[in-house]
This record gives C-alpha cells, sequence and structure tokens, in this order.
C-alpha cells in the first residue's frame, strides 16, 4: 500500500485540484504530459502520481540531477536526458520497455516551459520503437484538474496520430497558457 497516496489525494483536494484517473491503465506506456507551462507543474504532477498511484519514471534535463538534487530527482523515478547531444536516449528507453513488466515513463512534449514550434518527438519514438502505447496526462489550471485524459495507440502516421492527440487535447490549458506550444511534432 503507498503510504503517501492519502495524503497526496488531501492535499491536491485541499488546493482545489480535481484527479482525472483511467478506468484501465496498460502495464506499459509513454506517458506524455501537457501543457507544460509552468515550474508548478512538477510538484502538483509528483502529488498526482503519488495520489493516484502511478508507478512512473519521468525524463527531465540532465541539469536537475545535478549535485546534491541528483539522488532525491533519481530516488523520485527521474532519468536524466541530456538535450545538448545525442546519447542513445530513445534505443536505451526502448529497451527498458522490453526488459521490464510493468513501466511507465513520463515525458513533457514540449521540453520546456517556453513557447516552441512544437512538440519534440522523442517520446513518439520511444513508444513507437517500444511498441507500447500512450497515455495522455494533463495538468489544467482553468478547470483545476489533473492526471489521465486518455490512452492511445500510435498507427506510425505521425500526422493523424498527432491530430487524435491535438482533439483529446482541446480546451485543456496550462498555468501559463499563451506558452503551449502547438501540437505537432517538429
Amino acid at each position: 500500500m503507498n503510504i503517501l497516496r492519502g495524503p497526496a489525494r488531501l492535499a491536491l483536494k485541499l488546493m482545489g485540484w480535481t484527479l482525472l484517473d483511467l478506468a484501465e491503465r496498460p502495464a506499459k506506456a509513454v506517458v506524455i504530459a501537457y501543457p507544460h507551462t509552468s515550474n508548478w507543474d512538477f510538484p502538483v504532477t509528483l502529488l498526482a502520481l503519488a495520489a493516484l498511484p502511478f508507478d512512473a519514471h519521468w525524463a527531465g534535463k540532465d541539469s536537475l540531477f545535478r549535485g546534491i538534487s541528483g539522488p532525491i530527482m533519481r530516488s523520485l523515478g527521474g532519468i536524466p536526458v541530456s538535450r545538448s547531444e545525442r546519447t542513445g536516449f530513445v534505443a536505451r528507453l526502448s529497451e527498458e520497455f522490453r526488459l521490464r513488466d510493468q513501466f511507465h515513463l513520463v515525458i513533457a512534449t514540449e521540453g520546456t516551459r517556453g513557447l516552441q514550434k512544437g512538440w519534440k518527438s522523442g517520446f513518439y519514438r520511444i513508444a513507437v520503437a517500444a511498441g507500447v502505447p500512450v497515455i495522455l496526462a494533463v495538468v489544467d489550471y482553468p478547470k483545476r484538474e489533473l492526471g489521465l485524459l486518455s490512452c492511445i495507440t500510435l498507427s506510425g502516421d505521425e500526422d493523424a496520430d498527432m491530430a487524435q492527440i491535438a482533439v483529446l487535447y482541446a480546451g485543456r490549458q496550462g498555468y501559463h497558457h499563451e506558452q503551449a506550444s502547438p501540437i505537432r511534432l517538429l
């Protein structure tokens, strides 16, 4: 039993959040987090993961893992990503999905909190290479809803898949909604 579930649910309720969950979750999935427009997304998401409960790992920029924060971030399920060089991240994580019976990887699709021209494609490439579905997660500040929205299986047709994702995220807004990147792959 997860001892953090009760306190996390209470904290979210006291802050006015409604927790969203799927009726059934696949044993393995890439979980995409959108929109990501505020530093508050991270602590609220960690609370949601504890409240569901949802044993997930998450990818974050490697600078979060330097110094004393490194062991803390790893204990919270973090996996460092170097955004400045190619490290075989997609292949490494695709293999991780094959090696485990259960594995969920949370990725912020925009790769940063600022407005971008579109989404980074890593989540898509990992899901296709590993043959796992994609769970759509959200932190919707105006509606005060957070959690898991839907689960889809990618077809390999990027345009069709991204159009489906855009429909599922329609009307969802981050803290700084003007900084949410368009739902399309770069």
